[in-house]
């Protein structure tokens, strides 16, 4: 009886729905809330189906439907480079020290070496990533000297999770790529899946990004 429950199963089809639109609401990062949020909204289509509640299967619809106009835009936009400013920054600039510090225990969780009270070098780098006027990332370069440069942190808000705002430095059009480094690591263990195809290769426990010498024209 593939469309006739008992009362029981039905009342639970409508309580597992409720809930998973709780839990969607729960959720800190865009994208896994839109995702959620679908599937609860298919569930309850489901249930106020079988149960006759036309109004709330029509509330639902139109709910999934956002959901999937959202869902849709947000991949498209994800690495879409005019969607988000790269902002060059001083190492010992207010605002970056104001997010860094109250972020910490949120950095810390990812990237557990980081030292936010380190000092910065004269060659260091900070660049702050925005989508209008919220900061969604930071990226901090530590310059090391003969054409040698590591990345310190990586960092995206909550919010932004879902996505890889450092790769508007680190790709290949960011800024960071024309300071006249030759070779860029990551820190022993960081985290960044998205290294690879922005040109990084692994080795060891860390990534490593080769770059052509400043000046050099050849294609990379």
């Amino acid at each position: 009886m593939p469309w006739h429950l008992s009362t029981a199963a039905l009342e639970a089809l409508g309580w597992v729905g409720s809930a998973i639109l709780v839990v969607s609401l729960l959720q800190t990062q865009l994208l896994r809330l839109r995702v959620i949020n679908l599937v609860g909204c298919l569930v309850l289509i489901a249930y106020n189906g079988l149960a006759h509640v036309w109004p709330m299967v029509g509330l639902n619809v139109v709910l999934a439907v956002i959901n999937v106009v959202q869902l849709s835009r947000s991949v498209r936009e994800r690495h879409d480079a005019q969607r988000y400013e790269v902002l060059r920054v001083a190492p010992d600039d207010a605002y970056l020290r104001h997010v860094l510090t109250t972020r910490a225990a949120d950095i810390a969780r990812f990237n557990p070496g980081f030292d936010p009270g380190a000092a910065f070098g004269a060659g260091d780098e900070a660049y702050l990533v925005l989508l209008g006027d919220e900061t969604v990332g930071v990226v901090l370069v530590e310059d090391r000297g003969d054409g040698q440069a590591r990345i310190r942190l990586d960092y995206v808000t909550p919010r932004f999770r879902d996505r890889t705002p450092g790769e508007f430095v680190l790709g290949p059009d960011g800024p960071f790529r024309g300071r006249g480094w030759t070779r860029v690591t990551t820190p022993p263990g960081m985290r960044g899946a998205y290294y690879d195809r922005l040109g990084f290769r692994r080795e060891g426990d860390h990534h490593v990004l080769d770059l052509a010498p400043e000046g050099d024209t050849l294609d990379r």
